[in-house]
């Protein structure tokens, strides 16, 4: 009973898509490249959902998200370029080819072996990415491009043999870094360009040193952000009560209300 209240919700979404491409001027007029950056804007909400743990939210996001896959193929179908059918057969059959632990007699050992096995099979693959970090989208945010292409290179041996050894290489950056900033020159083109490769370089380095200890870098980034807002949000607010213009607070009189947004958990 159940998959067949799923199957018809999904019909309905469908036939509700048909209705509206036909009928609807915004979605007659709607491209897959004017799709684009909604299906990005999409993507971050969901994103801000996840992080809040606002469950209600994610379901709505993730309803959002399912729409512009349904849009997307119906202009596919339109063009008769590839449609619904296309999409789904395509992902179900990936699934299974990748999946030979579960769908053939293939062993592994753990979720490590899984990950190598699939890397291995995506080059195998007549469509497949041809080299190892081809599969990394070259518009994901840097943050998240450099623990990607990390995680992708580690499916074929290339990561440090002790999570620990990472920390000599992040010393390493850190000093190169200094070193770096010591003979910054502003007026020299070449001097800003180096000292930002050798924070580039430290900065890939400390991700990197977050994935060996399981720990996802954008996710923590993103809950600092989150966190900073809403302490600077208290400090702004407690500064306006108190008929005082932030600009004429020194530092330490917004570290007391800094504090005590700290203390109230915020």
């Amino acid at each position: 009973m159940k998959r067949e209240q799923e199957l018809k919700s999904f019909e309905r979404l469908l036939d509700i898509m048909d209705e509206l491409r036909d009928k609807c001027p915004w979605d007659r007029e709607q491209t897959t490249e004017s799709l684009r950056p909604l299906t990005i804007e999409e993507t971050y909400e969901l994103s801000d959902a996840i992080l809040a743990d606002d469950q209600k939210n994610i379901s709505k996001e993730l309803g959002d998200i399912l729409l512009h896959i349904v849009f997307y193929a119906k202009i596919g179908s339109e063009k008769g370029t590839f449609n619904i059918v296309d999409v789904i057969n395509l992902l179900c059959e990936k699934l299974i080819y990748r999946h030979p632990h579960v769908f053939s007699d293939t062993k592994v050992s753990g979720a490590g072996e899984v990950i190598q096995n699939w890397e291995s099979l995506k080059r195998t693959e007549k469509d497949g990415n041809k080299t190892i970090l081809s599969g990394v989208p070259n518009a994901l945010p840097p943050l998240l491009k450099a623990y990607r292409m990390q995680d992708k290179v580690r499916a074929v041996g290339f990561d440090w043999d002790k999570k620990e050894q990472v920390w000599d290489k992040v010393k390493e950056e850190i000093g190169e870094f200094e070193q770096e900033l010591e003979g910054l020159d502003y007026n020299n083109h070449q001097s800003v360009e180096k000292a930002e490769g050798e924070l580039g370089d430290l900065l890939f380095a400390i991700v990197n040193a977050a994935r060996l200890y399981d720990l996802n870098p954008d996710t923590a980034l993103e809950m600092t952000c989150i966190k900073f807002k809403n302490r600077f949000t208290y400090l702004e607010k407690k500064a306006k009560e108190q008929g005082i213009n932030l600009k004429d607070m020194n530092l330490e009189q917004m570290d007391v209300i800094w504090d005590e947004a700290k203390a109230k958990g915020l």
